[in-house]
């Protein structure tokens, strides 16, 4: 399985409190328009954590894997990603390299942190790379098992990314508050990450986005993103 389906898209797409507020019974906004308001709603958020239920379906056999976990993203750059159950894992950005952490496989893999103008990574969005409206189409979808009261965003990049094929934001539909990010690859897997307990501009240490390798591990570069 590689990085991006352990991880799978390592993602929070969570955003601050928006100029936007709608009932459950309005129609919904085009899909530009709520693509935009996402944008100005992330751009203004400094950081977050969240707990996470990561599930990821794909392989020959379809098979499904669905892990536990807790987030937390700095901007500018800065994420923990910290897997629990089953197993441990962790992944960490400092804003220049992430350092992926395979405990059961004794290895650390090292990659770039990709550049500001990429859209290689959706993870990245959270940490104030990209931008929704310059990379992405968007569209309104209905998603199956999206919360009630929620608006379901697909996102398909402009230019042709290696790690995914499109992306759907599952937003609360009164704060834009992010429930769900499910994202697709190439391979025909499907990865979902749904958030709970999430809290937005929270002070975070920066000992939180500080990996020291352990000893006795192997040590592997990769290529950049993850």
């Amino acid at each position: 399985m590689s990085l991006m389906k352990l991880p799978a898209l390592l993602l929070a797409f969570t955003l601050a409190t928006a100029p936007w507020a709608a009932a459950a019974s309005t129609p919904p906004p085009t899909a530009a328009a709520l693509a935009a308001a996402l944008q100005k709603k992330y751009e203004a958020v400094r950081g977050f954590s969240a707990n996470f239920t990561h599930t990821y379906t794909g392989g020959i056999l379809q098979k499904t894997v669905t892990e536990h976990g807790h987030v937390d993203i700095r901007k500018p750059g800065l994420m923990r990603w910290d897997y629990a159950s089953p197993h441990h894992k962790l992944f960490v950005s400092d804003g220049t390299k992430i350092y992926s952490y395979l405990p059961e496989d004794r290895q650390v893999i090292i990659s770039s942190m990709p550049s500001a103008n990429e859209a290689t990574v959706p993870a990245l969005f959270l940490a104030g790379r990209g931008n929704l409206t310059r990379d992405f189409t968007a569209s309104l979808v209905d998603w199956p098992g999206a919360p009630a009261g929620t608006w379901a965003l697909k996102l398909i990049p402009k230019q042709r990314q290696r790690d995914y094929d499109w992306l759907i934001l599952v937003v609360e539909r009164q704060s834009l508050r992010l429930r769900m990010l499910v994202s697709h690859d190439a391979e025909g897997g499907t990865s979902t990450i749904a958030f709970s307990d999430l809290k937005e501009n929270v002070d975070l240490p920066d000992r939180l986005f500080t990996f020291k390798i352990p000893h006795g591990v192997d040590v592997v570069p990769d290529n950049p993103g993850f």
